[in-house]
Order: structure tokens, then sequence, then C-alpha cells
């Protein structure tokens, strides 16, 4: 599950951006300060950092350096609508500059891009499955498998929260947030039914019964 550090001391911009991250499978931290933010980063290791420009104490380029060394991507949700601050940060490094008011569907876009041009094609094991996110590709082995647009999702869902008892409403949430249409409760039992049948023994699905799934 990767880490994301949210500075931002709006509290109702940081309420929407820490629902919608979480929603996506993030796992957040949020800082409402620099002095916050300096010690976490102290203590914790993070994936991509989302940075408020402007903050009541300080700059968020001042944890900008901070993370500078440990090659994390810097991504500035700002008010600071100035073209040659913008091409200074990108020039010291930043992975994205964005304007605020935004649109989440975009932010998250752009927070996913910078995930996968750190890393290269992000890859998940899940069992003896091997997802290529970047490329959208499942394999088992050296076979290739063919899956719906919502039965990989609700791979990828399962992929990174292995372990994790998923409750039913958590996955409809999530599925009906990317692909734009609504999956009844019903409908997920199939969904799950037809994954199962095509992963084999590959992906062990475990049904809690009355609650959800579970993966590993």
């Amino acid at each position: 599950m990767k880490h994301i550090l949210v500075v931002e001391d709006d509290a109702s911009i940081s309420a929407a951006l820490l629902y919608a991250l979480e929603k996506e499978g993030y796992r957040t931290t949020h800082c409402s300060n620099l002095a916050r933010a300096m010690q976490e980063t102290a203590v914790s290791d993070f994936d991509l950092a989302l940075l408020d420009m402007q903050l009541p104490d300080g700059s968020g380029k001042e944890i900008a350096v901070r993370l500078k060394s440990d090659q994390i991507p810097i991504l500035y949700v700002t008010v600071v609508d100035d073209e040659d601050e913008i091409v200074k940060s990108l020039d010291e490094g930043a992975a994205d500059y964005i304007l605020k008011p935004f649109r989440i569907r975009e932010l998250l876009a752009r927070i996913k891009k910078a995930l996968h041009e750190n890393g290269g094609s992000e890859i998940l094991k899940i069992g003896r499955a091997v997802i290529d996110v970047g490329a959208g590709r499942v394999r088992i082995e050296d076979r290739e498998i063919s899956l719906t647009a919502l039965e990989y999702r609700l791979l990828l869902i399962f992929a990174q929260n292995q372990s994790i008892l998923l409750r039913r409403e958590q996955i409809l949430e999530r599925i009906w947030d990317i692909s734009g249409n609504f999956v009844e409760d019903n409908t997920l039992t199939v969904y799950v039914k037809r994954l199962r049948e095509k992963l084999g023994d590959a992906v062990h699905i475990t049904t809690v019964r009355g609650i959800g799934y579970r993966v590993g």
C-alpha cells in the first residue's frame, strides 16, 4: 500500500484529499503545518508527497528539500499561480505542480502517473499472479489472463490490500468511483466468482460470510 504525505492547512481541502486517497487504497499521513511535517518525514517513509506551497509556519519547499535525497515524488498543490515559481519548482525536481482549485479525478491521475514514473512500471504480486499495473496486464507464470475492466479493478483492489478484510461496501465504493457505473451487491458476488474461475488456484480469495473478502 503506497504511503502518501499530505501537507495542507485548509481543513476542507485536506478532508477531501484524504477521503479520495483512502478510497483509492492509499495510506495517508496528514500534517497541517511545516513543523509537524518535518517531524513525520524524520520518522516515517513515504512514496509520494502532496505539499501546499504556503503554510502557516513556512513553505512546502522546505519539506521538499528534506525528501529530495529519498527521491520521493513531490506534487505541489497550491494557489501560487506564478509562472516563474512553477518553472523553478519543476526544474528543482518536482514531479508536478497543481493549482487550486483542482479536480480530484485529475489529481488522482497525476498521482498515479508520478508513482509509476518514480519506479518504472509498478508490479504487484498476489498469490502466483503478477499484475503489471502500467500495462494493465495479468499473468500467471507464462500465461496472460484476460479480464474485463471491472474484474481487473477488483483484482487490483485485492492486490493492494492483501491480508486485509475488505467489507463488501468498501469494494463497491471503489469500483463505482473508478468505473463511473454503479455495481450492485449481488453483482459483486458474480464478479468475484468469475475472478476465481479465471485465476484458478493461483489466487485464494476467502469469503468472510456476511462481511466481505480477504486475500492472503
